[in-house]
């Protein structure tokens, strides 16, 4: 099996498609895959939920095309379906809108406002074109305002060669350049000790992403990449003639590697790593300060990426909730949500505790970070809220010279309030 078809959505481009109904938003799914994926009708409303292909686009790599159910539908029924397609628009790095043989009109305006407001490139597809080419003045209108575009006949199979050269002049540099995990902490040359802790927690018979992202990136980066369980640490610091660069543990064994690790050696941990890869490691750390500002009863919403079973002491559900009430000296209100069911409303909430969303793309949990802003509230990691409440809040952010300044900053901004309003 080709390395691309493993590749995880988290490593894929997201291209979300989207239209009208019975714009031909499945036949260009199709078109671009060149399967039957989708189920292509001339009924209105065909498409009721999201429907995900992966799929290898060269030169691009790994990709995950989504096609999505009509924004204009109605009724109950509808209502259900845009909302489901509004969550695709968290994750969607290139828009693709399909026009319907050319209409343009107040819905594809609040589209492209829509992408608009939330920095998501676009491409405008003009479906339908072997029965209306697309008009001399909507061409005008979408080379005016630089946005891209293309013709297709996606249900005669026409216009892919030309869809593809688009799409691949549009990706967004962010995702031709993500921002590296580790690599540019350590030198190359240098030894890291990642601390895997081989618990009931543990995936049988493999690591997690974080700490797989990491080994790879050490290995390209020329570095040695030393792994040992918690309770091997010691030996193995013992065991090198030279200290390593930096000590990197899952954020439940904090408390025992801290213990073990020289002070003059960097520690942070794989949860802080994705913080700072995947979202604003600043806001993130701002975030945690506001842990000091809870009270009992106040309600607090934990959000995890991937649905699982939790097991005894999980970490969402037990160990975070008692390390928070613990900081706060009373009970907390929790309320835990899995995979992409976020709260509309947040301004309930007087913290976000976010997981390290390794199995996310970065815009996903950037999205996340602009919704907890707008409302008000903030949001940290489970890395930061452990560091945090167990008070090894700036260790952890020892190899983040930035994110130490952040946290210095907005711990002076709160001190002088404090004053200010005493």
């Amino acid at each position: 099996m080709p390395a691309t078809r493993l590749a995880p959505k988290s490593f894929r481009l997201h291209i979300g498609i989207f239209g009208r109904r019975n714009a031909g938003k499945s036949a260009l799914l199709n078109l671009l895959t060149r399967q039957y994926v989708s189920i292509v009708s001339d009924v209105p409303g065909t498409t009721t939920d999201p429907v995900e292909k992966p799929m290898e686009m060269l030169p691009l790599g790994p990709i995950l095309f989504i096609d999505t159910a009509g924004v204009d539908d109605e009724g109950a029924l509808g209502a259900a379906r845009v909302a489901r397609t509004r969550q695709v628009l968290d994750r969607t790095d290139l828009a693709l809108l399909v026009l319907d043989a050319g209409r343009w009109g107040t819905y594809e305006d609040q589209c492209v406002a829509e992408f608009r407001a939330r920095q998501i490139p676009m491409v405008v597809i003009c479906n339908k074109s072997d029965l209306t080419p697309p008009p001399p003045d909507l061409v005008a209108r979408l080379e005016a305002e630089g946005i891209p575009w293309a013709s297709a006949a996606a249900a005669k199979g026409q216009g892919l060669e030309a869809i593809r050269a688009v799409l691949i002049r549009c990706v967004p540099d962010e995702w031709l350049r993500p921002p590296p995990l580790i690599a540019d902490l350590v030198p190359s040359g240098e030894t890291v000790i990642l601390v895997i802790p081989i618990d009931k927690e543990a995936p049988k018979g493999r690591l997690i992403q974080p700490q797989v992202l990491a080994i790879r990136e050490l290995l390209d980066h020329g570095c040695l990449a030393l792994t040992v369980r918690d309770t091997e640490l010691r030996q193995a610091l013992e065991s090198l003639i030279h200290p390593p660069a930096m000590v990197v543990t899952d954020s439940q064994a904090f408390l025992r590697v801290a213990a073990d690790t020289p002070a003059n050696i960097a520690m942070t941990s794989f949860s802080i790593l994705m913080a700072r890869q995947k979202g604003d490691l600043g806001q993130f750390v701002e975030g945690a300060l506001a842990i000091d500002d809870l009270r009992p009863g106040d309600r607090v919403l934990i959000a995890e990426a991937c649905s699982h079973h939790p097991i005894a002491d999980d970490i969402g559900r037990e160990k975070i909730p008692r390390w928070l009430q613990r900081h706060v000296g009373g009970e907390l209100n929790f309320t835990t949500v899995q995979g992409r069911d976020f709260p509309e409303d947040l301004t309930r909430y007087r913290l976000v505790v976010h997981c390290g969303a390794c199995m996310w793309t970065r815009r996903e949990v950037l999205n996340r970070l602009v919704r907890c802003k707008a409302a008000g509230v903030p949001i940290c990691n489970y890395g930061i809220t452990i560091a945090y409440t167990l008070g090894l809040f700036e260790r952890a952010l020892q190899p983040f010279p930035e994110a130490e300044r952040a946290y210095r900053e907005a711990r002076a901004r709160r001190q002088k309030a404090g004053t200010a309003s005493a």
